[in-house]
């Protein structure tokens, strides 16, 4: 059962995905990815310019003619959100935290998916896998998905995007579409994310906030690692400690940037104190458009 407050969460969401529903949907929701999951359907008999690797040997010794395996596009694939809901997440300068953004994403391609017969899952991460809801169809397991992300609140502490990324490799047993949904404040993901994508279609959802690298410029200043819980005192004013920061905040840029163009993934930034939904209408209308080309 959902709780009131919860439950107004959830029809606000609503109320906004509906808002943009038609234009993610706007020539088809898998119209926006490269390929989909094929399944078996029959055997036929070779004819030149077939591809030599759909040949089945072994029945075609039996039949004594050489056949091939015949492939139809399944009639649903399995879409799973990959969301990091670790202690980062709750920062948000204004009205939204960066959790509240990934559930409102989440709900909006997780409705599309839905409106297209796909099946929906889903894996909650902090320090380690907290929640795996296997993929289903529905309007109640649609709900369900919003509801475990609001209500997500991390028993572990740290970010363990590696092993959310190697749990999704063992969930996602044929080939589908892999949505993660993080701030990519995590380290050696690299390896897990390139494996993941070669089998599926991945797309990394970066969500930031754009004062959370801020350093107010004043005095010694008590300080806690949302991830961790760690306290400590620092001095914004301290020359070393802002090198340190910013050297910090270019090595996350560089390893997401070198982990996606390693696994040949495409990145959706979306930034907190925008309209992150319309970001995601603008990144299916771009997709959309390359290719057509």
């Amino acid at each position: 059962m959902l709780s009131e407050e919860l439950r107004k969460k959830v029809k606000q969401i609503e109320v906004t995905t509906k808002r943009v529903i038609d234009d993610v949907m706007s020539g088809g929701y898998r119209s926006h990815f490269k390929g989909q999951g094929m399944q078996f359907s029959e055997h036929r008999v070779y004819v030149a310019g077939d591809d030599v690797r759909h040949i089945d040997w072994k029945v075609s010794a039996r039949s004594k003619e050489t056949l091939v395996k015949k492939f139809e596009e399944e009639r649903e694939l399995n879409v799973l959100f990959v969301v990091d809901f670790s202690g980062s997440g709750l920062f948000g300068s204004k009205k939204t935290t960066k959790t509240e953004a990934s559930a409102e994403i989440a709900a909006l391609l997780a409705t599309a998916a839905e409106a297209s017969g796909d099946k929906t899952g889903l894996i909650l991460f902090a320090g380690e896998i907290e929640k795996r809801v296997a993929p289903k169809k529905g309007r109640s397991h649609l709900l369900r998905i919003v509801r475990d992300i609001l209500e997500a609140e991390p028993k572990s502490k740290g970010t363990n995007l590696k092993g959310a990324l190697e749990s999704a490799a063992r969930v996602m047993k044929h080939q589908g579409i892999v949505f993660v949904i993080s701030d990519f404040i995590a380290e050696n993901y690299d390896t897990a994310l390139k494996k993941l994508a070669r089998k599926h279609e991945v797309v990394a959802i970066r969500v930031r906030d754009r004062h959370e690298w801020d350093i107010p410029n004043v005095g010694a200043i008590a300080v806690v690692d949302p991830e961790t819980g760690e306290e400590g005192i620092v001095d914004p004013r301290s020359y070393r400690f802002r090198k340190w920061f910013d050297n910090y905040k270019k090595e996350v840029d560089a390893r997401l940037k070198n982990a996606l163009r390693g696994a040949s993934v495409e990145e959706l930034p979306i930034e907190t104190r925008e309209d992150h939904v319309q970001a995601v209408v603008r990144f299916f209308q771009a997709r959309r458009r390359l290719r057509r080309r």
